[in-house]
């Protein structure tokens, strides 16, 4: 694309794919700065939204799911996550992946927040949802998923995020937010 094209304060003043597969698109862009200046900016277009969920139990416990993070080159704990097509209703997104990942449904489920996750370099957006009134099923995770499954109270998964053991940003600001929304998930 040629169109020079205006985003706020900055021009685009050209755009080139430079990569695209069905989850991402990378494009680069030649840019004139809000300062005026010539410059390039690089910017990752995701595909889905990522969806969180926390899920509750009547007792204040939670689910945390464990795996290898490829792009991190390490082994990550979180709170259940995946990805949710644009043009699908978030929340049966997140049905299927409590399911698919925890083997839960919830019969009650109440947004919790929504994020940017990187703003400066891509467009990612995520939704978290809380899930309540717990039934077990069976898990189903996909191929490309290796998790270990932990069920942990609220307090302690608490306790791992201001120590910073867990570092994953949807499952931090959950947690953090859930813990000021309701505080008696500390003291359980």
């Amino acid at each position: 694309m040629n169109t020079i094209i205006y985003k706020g304060d900055w021009i685009i003043n050209h755009s080139e794919v430079k990569y695209d597969n069905p989850w991402i698109k990378l494009i680069h862009h030649k840019v004139t700065t809000p300062g005026g200046s010539p410059g390039i900016y690089g910017e990752v277009h995701f595909k889905n939204l990522a969806i969180g969920i926390l899920p509750i139990d009547e007792n204040g416990y939670t689910w945390r799911v464990g795996q290898f993070r490829f792009p991190i080159n390490q082994y990550s704990w979180e709170i259940p996550e995946g990805g949710g097509l644009l043009d699908r209703d978030p929340l049966q997104s997140a049905k299927r992946e409590l399911k698919e990942e925890v083997g839960l449904k919830a019969s009650i489920w109440t947004e919790l927040l929504q994020l940017h996750l990187s703003n400066s370099v891509t467009n990612e957006k995520a939704i978290i949802f809380i899930a309540e009134d717990l039934t077990e099923t069976e898990a189903n995770p996909e191929d490309s998923e290796n998790l270990t499954i932990e069920k942990i109270h609220f307090s302690e998964l608490y306790e791992q995020v201001l120590n910073g053991i867990i570092t994953d940003s949807i499952t931090v600001a959950a947690v953090l937010k859930l813990s000021i929304i309701r505080p008696r998930l500390l003291k359980l």
